[in-house]
């Protein structure tokens, strides 16, 4: 799995729980990603952020997950609401994404 899928992952994982030590839990592993993200080379030219965001949220969802999942009754949108040059940026603010993720579910 890419450092990009287990940062979006795991902001969607955040965004849905209801479960404030998880919700912790994947933030601080989408900083570790993140962190790892923005170190690494740029490759970024043909890579296909929407269809990554597809299989984090993929992952997000799974049926093991969903019991602490209450957050966000709605799906999530299907592309991914973050430009890569986002996601690499120094000073990346895990908390703020994973309120826009919510915020971006939560209205469709």
């Amino acid at each position: 799995m890419t450092q990009l899928q287990i940062l979006l992952a795991s902001l969607v994982k955040a965004a849905l729980t209801t479960d404030d030590a998880a919700s912790l839990r994947w933030r601080e592993e989408a900083e570790r990603a993140q962190a790892a993200l923005a170190a690494e080379a740029d490759e970024s030219g043909d890579l296909k952020i929407d269809g990554i965001w597809t299989l984090a949220v993929r992952e997000a969802e799974s049926p093991d997950l969903q019991a602490s999942e209450g957050r966000v009754s709605l799906g999530m949108p299907a592309a991914c609401p973050f430009r890569l040059d986002e996601l690499k940026a120094p000073g990346f603010d895990v908390d703020s994404a994973v309120e826009r993720i919510a915020a971006s579910a939560s209205t469709g």
